[in-house]
């Protein structure tokens, strides 16, 4: 009798939730991964590449999000409704971490078992396999894993490196190092980002932050972290997209949930703070993810805490410590689910802002979902 209460129950909060996503979304397209994924990216405007993370082999896709998402018109008449495999490959290991670099074909992965790096080629119109192509030797002996950053270069670069002492830009064609983050300590990092060309971040789990500058061998800037309320173990860090460097806003939250809001000129200074509304518990580095939009100024995407996409608007805030409300929930995985009873709770593995359509992401989950959806901000039309 419990059993059936709880399925109706669970059959109400569905067909609730069903009704509201025709107001609350433009689009939503699930996709069902045969293992679960950690890592979504970007390999052109309508292509994202996934990779499984379980101890064994696992498999690397390309995937090509459902073609109605990009019809302007008669969306109703478009036959492409579905996500669709168009490159597919092996790998020997999980992968924790994947960066796609720009201006190629290629991905560089890491299995957060070492410093070291896969290269893989994901094919082109005449393959459908994606190969491994090489390797790239880490500096240092590590058991999370390294960071990865790449940017628009001819030959293709990567900067990489679990701690801050081991940060280094190399080369993939000839293997060659090409730069060196000159410090001495040897932090655990928690996120490598170019900021622009040459100009990076090479962000701690302390909260602490280097800025460094590729085209020379000065010592970087280092801010220390911010002040915290909580008793914060870890942070994760993103830096906003901007035509100049003196306009990018970076953003630091805690494993306590709470998230400062700096300015790159002035890291030791606070722009906005605030506690966000999270499910906090003990966290290990890869659960969670923060990035900011690329298109709608202000607006960040917080996920890992628990089954949730949660997005904030930071231009709401004030520098002194407040309470924030998020702008909206995308609660999709949870609600979707086929869960069972004892099963372990699901929980969004990672997510994924569109570099161009304002309100459109990907999200991932323990459950080996994959969505993408279109969100309407609470009190519009969805008319941009």
């Amino acid at each position: 009798m419990i059993g059936n209460m709880l399925d109706a129950e669970s059959d109400d909060t569905l067909d609730d939730w069903f009704i509201d996503s025709l107001k609350t979304y433009k689009d939503l397209h699930v996709f069902q991964l045969e293992n679960p994924t950690r890592v979504i990216e970007w390999t052109s405007e309508k292509t994202v590449c996934v990779a499984g993370y379980s101890s064994s082999k696992n498999e690397i896709l390309e995937l090509r999000l459902p073609l109605k998402l990009f019809a302007d018109e008669n969306k109703g008449l478009c036959a492409e409704r579905d996500f669709k495999v168009v490159h597919g490959g092996f790998t020997e290991g999980p992968v924790r971490h994947l960066r796609h670099v720009p201006g190629s074909r290629c991905v560089v992965t890491n299995d957060g078992r070492s410093s070291d790096l896969q290269v893989w080629d994901l094919g082109g119109d005449d393959s459908d396999v994606i190969r491994r192509a090489g390797s790239v030797e880490g500096r240092s002996v590590s058991d999370t894993g390294s960071r990865i950053a790449a940017r628009l270069s001819a030959p293709p670069q990567v900067l990489h490196g679990a701690r801050s002492s081991d940060v280094q830009l190399t080369q993939l064609t000839s293997g060659q190092t090409l730069y060196k983050l000159d410090t001495d300590s040897a932090e655990l990092l928690s996120s490598l980002q170019f900021v622009s060309d040459s100009v990076f971040l090479a962000s701690c789990c302390n909260g602490c932050i280097y800025v460094a500058d590729t085209r020379t061998s000065a010592a970087p800037r280092r801010s220390t972290p911010p002040p915290c309320s909580g008793d914060s173990v870890c942070w994760w860090t993103d830096a906003s997209i901007a035509s100049q460097l003196s306009s990018t806003r970076i953003v630091r939250l805690s494993s306590s949930g709470e998230m400062v809001v700096t300015d790159l000129r002035n890291l030791g200074g606070i722009v906005s703070r605030a506690q966000l509304e999270v499910q906090t518990h003990p966290c290990q580095l890869e659960d969670v993810s923060v990035s900011w939009s690329p298109v709608l100024d202000g607006c960040i995407a917080v996920s890992g805490f628990d089954g949730v996409v949660q997005i904030y608007n930071t231009r709401l805030w004030r520098t002194e410590l407040q309470d924030a409300q998020p702008l909206f929930q995308h609660c999709g995985h949870m609600v979707l689910s086929e869960q069972t009873a004892g099963s372990a709770p699901i929980v969004v593995t990672s997510h994924l802002w569109h570099p161009e359509r304002p309100r459109m992401l990907l999200s991932a989950a323990s459950d080996g979902s994959v969505h993408v959806w279109d969100w309407v901000e609470p009190g519009t039309t969805g008319d941009l």
